[in-house]
């Protein structure tokens, strides 16, 4: 039980560059918000610090918080620079091969030297085990329990740290594979394991395969990271409630995030989505595109109805960073957000045709952009927005970090200006608009493939460098309005706060939709999966009458490789749902594809249960401004020159401070819009003015 003195609660966010963290009262709304450049080396080592720092500016005891929400990209990096266990993979004999042939596909058909994602568990690793389930979930072989206990002891003595199991069709009769995993523990219990029928349930052997080595493969890290964190909230005097932010938009426990870890793959991201949805709701634009650009990568999202879109397959530690097809994928639900290698950090240079190109490498944390002075010398789109006057040398981070204009000029000057020829800020206005231009492109597509017309959608843009680009995004994009929340530098941690404690469920059940359907197994399925979730919520401390369920199936044309996700009724499902379901398929293969489907039976193939307790009621109050004048010019802090394409050069430009921005404020551009953590920069033919949530909304022409 918390104290009732723990009225605060925390959420912090790890990115690329920068630590982001956010304190907020629940019984007032009152907030502070921290950012530190994060400490590659030791993650844990920036969390401490900017909690520490914030509370104490914020003058707030450790012990007064009641929760503290996390997200990492720890899980990714594990992948990526292949950091996680020695792992071992034991699969149905016959199959060991599966996790390396994939799908037998080429991401790029006329790449001659084409190089395949490696898989994490190494040839020689994986084993054929003497065992075989039948699709219909029967034994065709039992399983030789004297082998998977011989081999256990064999690879615990050969220094092997863990290993995945995944049997084929696992996921209609889990059987063997828990089998296996209780004679491994047993002879083995130094060695950690993950099923694929706990991991994920469901049909396509190669995906469970490749879900279930990766989940493994990060657990022991996830373990002593987390653990870690622990102990050191604990010796600093935390006593509240420690949670992890999930992939899929939901939070959870340590110990669950540590049964599964590769849940934890896309949390940070997913929280920005998670703010911009809340956000989007509160101020009557459920429909949106979420933009979120930090110091390394921008990401989009679009929210459609009041809920991000939820993709159930993605890929991660990709050999072509933007090729699909190119990396390890993973079969878990996840907020669809698309990375773009893009950020503030991203590195400008001239390729061997001449050529100005932008990322996606990047400077990151260290040495970071050249004006950092921590020694980098290379250009990037920092330098080139602190070049074009964009940025205040004396007012990055709230003047907490100066920057270096002249270090900027000269790294510009050297690598893009002088080998093309032109001047210092014609080479960071390309950098700049090259950026945005990369990053317009890739929303445009994401939406369109999604069958939503980006044209209709309000770009929502927040992030440290997402405010700084977003006004010609979002003129590339047609997008109606801009629209930039205050603390938008931070906004990711916001999104923290506002989700619920939930997790998902999977089950894989193929059925034609006829009359021949078995409804009471399709609802002894469900019912199943939401009595799991009751349970794993109620050992969160979440009350029965809170948790609430989200239903949804699988569905495809027979004989189709890939299926759409459609909502399910509350309620038990019956003969009468058949045509309901076959209307709302063919509502959602509209939008997505714009024409009908052809005349083919339809099938459903996996069922899935959300269960999530309730949402938080997060209220900022962000009405603190000593301003009551609807004068726009109460909140001119000065001017300075700024680049603008439109007037051909540097233009004696507004400079306002946003926390002197008030609802019913507008104003014209061309502006500057600073805050500690971020800038908005807006073009001379823009109109905007603050909304009763203090968000600042930019009307755009069509």
């Amino acid at each position: 039980m918390n104290s009732p003195e723990q009225r605060f609660r925390v959420g912090v966010d790890i990115g690329g560059t920068f630590t982001d963290l956010i304190v907020v009262d629940q019984s007032t709304g009152d907030f502070a918000i921290g950012k530190v450049l994060t400490t590659p080396d030791d993650p844990s080592a920036a969390v401490q610090t900017v909690l520490v720092e914030t509370l104490e500016r914020f003058g707030v005891e450790i012990a007064e918080i009641q929760h503290l929400i996390h997200g990492t990209t720890l899980v990714t990096n594990a992948m990526i620079e292949r950091k996680g266990a020695k792992t071992a993979l034991f699969t149905t004999a016959g199959f060991r091969d599966s996790i390396e042939i994939g799908r037998e596909s080429r991401y790029d058909l006329y790449d001659l030297m084409l190089e395949q994602p490696q898989p994490l568990v190494p040839r020689y690793l994986r084993f054929g085990v003497p065992q075989r389930t039948c699709a219909d979930g029967s034994s065709h072989r039992s399983l030789d329990t004297e082998f998977v206990k011989r081999l256990a002891l064999e690879l615990s003595d050969k220094s092997i740290e863990a290993i995945a199991v995944c049997f084929l069709h696992s996921f209609t009769n889990p059987a063997d594979e828990q089998t296996t995993k209780s004679l491994i523990q047993s002879v083995a219990p130094n060695l950690r394991v993950s099923i694929s029928s706990d991991v994920v349930p469901e049909i396509r052997e190669f995906e469970r395969a490749s879900t279930t080595v990766a989940n493994v493969y990060v657990q022991s890290l996830v373990d002593r990271y987390l653990s870690k964190l622990t102990r050191q909230l604990d010796s600093i005097g935390f006593k509240g409630g420690f949670y992890l932010m999930l992939s899929s938009g939901g939070i959870a426990t340590v110990e669950t995030a540590i049964q599964f870890p590769v849940r934890l793959l896309e949390s940070g991201p997913a929280a920005g989505a998670i703010a911009a949805t809340s956000y989007g709701v509160a101020c009557g634009r459920p429909d949106l595109i979420s933009f979120d650009m930090g110091g390394t990568t921008a990401k989009i999202c679009v929210v459609d109805d009041g809920q991000p879109l939820i993709a159930h397959e993605f890929e991660v530690d990709r050999v072509y960073r933007f090729k699909k097809g190119s990396g390890l994928t993973i079969k878990l639900p996840v907020i669809e957000l698309i990375e773009i290698g893009t950020g503030g950090g991203s590195v400008a240079r001239v390729d061997s045709m001449g050529l100005l190109k932008v990322g996606p490498d990047s400077a990151g944390a260290d040495p970071g952009p050249a004006c950092y002075g921590r020694g980098g010398v290379n250009p990037t789109v920092t330098d080139a927005n602190l070049v074009l006057g964009y940025l205040d040398p004396d007012y990055f981070l709230g003047g907490a970090m100066k920057l270096d204009v002249e270090a900027s000029r000269q790294a510009i000057d050297k690598r893009i200006a002088q080998p093309l020829g032109i001047s210092i800020e014609n080479a960071a206005w390309g950098i700049h608009q090259i950026a945005n231009e990369n990053m317009a492109n890739a929303a445009r597509v994401h939406a369109l493939e999604r069958g939503r017309d980006p044209r209709r959608f309000p770009l929502f843009a927040f992030g440290g460098g997402g405010p700084v680009q977003a006004y010609r995004i979002a003129v590339s994009l047609g997008s109606p309005e801009m629209i930039v929340p205050l603390g938008a530098g931070v906004m990711s941690t916001v999104g923290f706060l506002s989700a619920p404690i939930a997790f998902d469920f999977v089950r894989s059940w193929n059925a034609q939709l006829n009359e021949d359907v078995d409804w009471s197994h399709v609802n002894s399925m469900l019912s199943e999966m939401e009595t799991q979730g009751s349970a794993m919520l109620a050992q969160s401390g979440i009350d029965e009458a809170q948790i609430s369920h989200r239903r949804s199936v699988d569905m495809r044309f027979v004989g189709q490789g890939h299926e759409i996700s459609v909502g399910l009724p509350a309620g038990k499902l019956g003969p009468t749902s058949v045509q309901s379901l076959r209307s709302s398929f063919a509502d959602v293969y509209q939008q997505l594809y714009q024409r009908s489907g052809p005349p083919v039976e339809i099938e459903a193939t996996n069922w899935r249960v959300v269960s999530s307790g309730p949402k938080p009621d997060l209220r900022l109050n962000i009405s603190g401004s000593s301003v009551s004048s609807i004068d726009s010019n109460s909140a001119i802090k000065g001017t300075r020159q700024a680049y603008f394409p439109e007037t051909e050069g540097p233009t004696q430009t507004n400079v306002y401070d946003r926390y002197r921005m008030t609802p019913g404020m507008s104003f014209e551009g061309p502006a500057i819009i600073e805050e500690r953590e971020s800038t908005v920069v807006l073009g001379p033919e823009s109109q905007f003015h603050i909304d009763d949530h203090y968000n600042l909304v930019v009307k755009l022409s069509r």
